[in-house]
């Protein structure tokens, strides 16, 4: 819990670290950046804004890479096309544009011009954070649910301080995919943190809790990431910088109430579109009928689109 005499303070700066290659979904991510790749009409990228917004993220940095310039575009305004909308008259249109353009001075970019690794994106973020707590989100994971995910932990964050990193239960055989917690005292949704392992081969790991993609960190974790040590993989894992707080300072995780979505993977991808056509109003009673009438299993069910 928080410590007396010690005020919190707010989380109001977010890092989104947006250098990735997005080989996985080559060849669509050779000229379009994976965080731009839609789900239903909106780019991921702005799932993970709106989602930090929600949460009184004010700050925002994207570590971005080569040919990303497509990210800044999106978040600066668009005269001519406003301009052409307008003209027409198309206010739903011009409405939908509103959530892509940040208050002036609010989001910046900074480069990462070595695909180091994810500790890396975040160390590169270090002036713009200087002595605040900060969030990470990573706009890979699509978090859905009633409450927006990075709201719910800032919420547990005011009590708890320290370090606060969503996390979920994956199957063994996948805990060599992510960072893995050795779980303390559970309370709720909030499990203290005893140990943060990398990678862990699963007949390893000390469970089957998994960090996914949101963070509420301390700044001291710049101090081991500015070490830029290498670790699983070659590079400067975020997870391996963590590890080295716990002990030192409160650290938790926080199993977030919602779905989460690998946007990483093209299942996951997919799945994604599907959930969030389906709630759609303006879309979900179509998109259902035609998913209801769609036999898997013959190929003619390709022409029902049309």
């Amino acid at each position: 819990m928080s410590r007396p005499g010690h005020p919190m303070k707010p989380v109001r700066k977010a890092v989104i670290p947006v250098a990735g290659l997005g080989a996985r979904f080559l060849p669509a991510t050779k000229s379009v950046p994976k965080e731009m790749l839609p789900v239903v009409d909106r780019p991921l990228i702005q799932y993970a804004i709106d989602e930090a917004r929600a949460a009184g993220i004010e700050d925002f940095v994207l570590v971005t890479g080569r040919g990303k310039s497509a990210i800044e575009d999106y978040f600066d305004h668009a005269y001519e096309l406003e301009a052409v909308l307008e003209s027409r008259h198309k206010i739903q249109e011009l409405a939908a544009l509103e959530c892509t353009n940040l208050e002036a001075g609010r989001i910046m970019y900074t480069r990462q011009q070595v695909p180091l690794g994810l500790g890396h994106a975040v160390w590169c973020a270090r002036d713009f954070v200087g002595d605040e707590p900060f969030a990470v989100l990573l706009p890979d994971d699509l978090m859905h649910g009633a409450a927006p995910c990075l709201k719910q932990m800032v919420e547990a964050y005011r009590d708890l301080g320290g370090n606060l990193v969503a996390v979920m239960d994956v199957p063994r055989r996948h805990t060599d995919r992510y960072g893995i917690v050795s779980p303390g005292v559970t309370k709720g949704r909030v499990v203290e943190v005893k140990g943060l392992e990398e990678k862990p081969h699963p007949e390893e790991a000390p469970s089957t809790l998994s960090v996914v993609g949101r963070y509420i960190l301390d700044p001291a974790v710049f101090t081991h990431l500015s070490r830029l040590e290498a670790g699983a993989g070659g590079e400067i894992q975020l997870t391996d910088a963590l590890a080295k707080l716990v002990g030192t300072m409160p650290f938790y995780g926080y199993r977030f109430e919602g779905t989460r979505f690998d946007c990483g993977d093209k299942v996951g991808y997919l799945a994604a579109n599907v959930v969030l056509g389906l709630e759609r109003p303006d879309l979900g009673g179509e998109f259902r009928d035609f998913l209801k009438a769609l036999d898997l299993d013959d190929a003619k069910g390709a022409t029902r689109c049309a």
